[in-house]
Formats: structure tokens, sequence, C-alpha cells
């Protein structure tokens, strides 16, 4: 199994910037995608950005241009930096991993405990 503990997020002006971290440990090797997602209040969990071991990142609409994901393999880590972010950007942000051959946003699972981010002036 994989553990994943994210770090960071907290409360932000509308335009301004947060990062969050999210650190896997355990069964690593099952590890090829890491990905951040969000659930704002009263809404369906959604994809914000996957970052895979190989490969362009992929990132939602919503959030191109502004987000950016990374990860460094060495420290099991994936980041999130959020700039220029808006009130709609408020929700909580969960961490969640892929193994191998993935497919779909259903394949990602072993979520952390999330962190919120919350945008208002």
């Amino acid at each position: 199994q994989v553990q994943l503990v994210e770090y960071g997020g907290g409360s932000v002006q509308p335009g301004g910037s947060l990062s969050l971290s999210c650190t896997a440990s355990g069964s690593i090797s099952s590890v090829f995608a890491m990905g951040w997602f969000r659930q704002a209040p009263g809404k369906q969990r959604e994809l914000v950005a996957i970052t895979n071991t190989n490969g362009r990142p992929n990132y939602s609409p919503s959030i191109a241009g502004r987000f950016t994901i990374s990860r460094d393999t060495a420290k099991n880590t994936a980041y999130l930096q959020m700039n220029s972010l808006k009130p709609e950007d408020t929700a909580v942000y969960y961490c969640g991993v892929a193994p191998p051959g993935w497919g779909a946003e259903g394949d990602f699972g072993s979520w952390g405990q999330g962190t919120r981010v919350t945008v208002s002036s």
C-alpha cells in the first residue's frame, strides 16, 4: 500500500499563490502517476493535475496556465504551485497515485487526508 501526506494549503486572497506538496511512502514501486484532485463543498472530487513518471503533465482546463504540477521522484514527492488563485479554486485538495498502465481518473487511489485551500477577499 501507499501512504500519502499532503502539506501546504491555507487561506489567500484572490490573485495570490499557494504551494502544496504530497509525499508518498510505502509501496513506492507501484506508483507511476501522482495527481492532485480537489473537492469543493457540495461538489464531486475533480481532477486538477497529473504527473506521470514519464511524459507531459495533464491539467484541468479550469486551472491550465495558473497551476503547475511537478514531481521529485527521488523524494517521492509531488508539488502543486498555484498562482492567480480564484475564489472558485476554494476546495479541499487531495493527492492520489495510480499504478503503471492507468487509464482513467478512477485508477487513482491511496488518497491523502487532504489539505484545505480557501481563496477569499
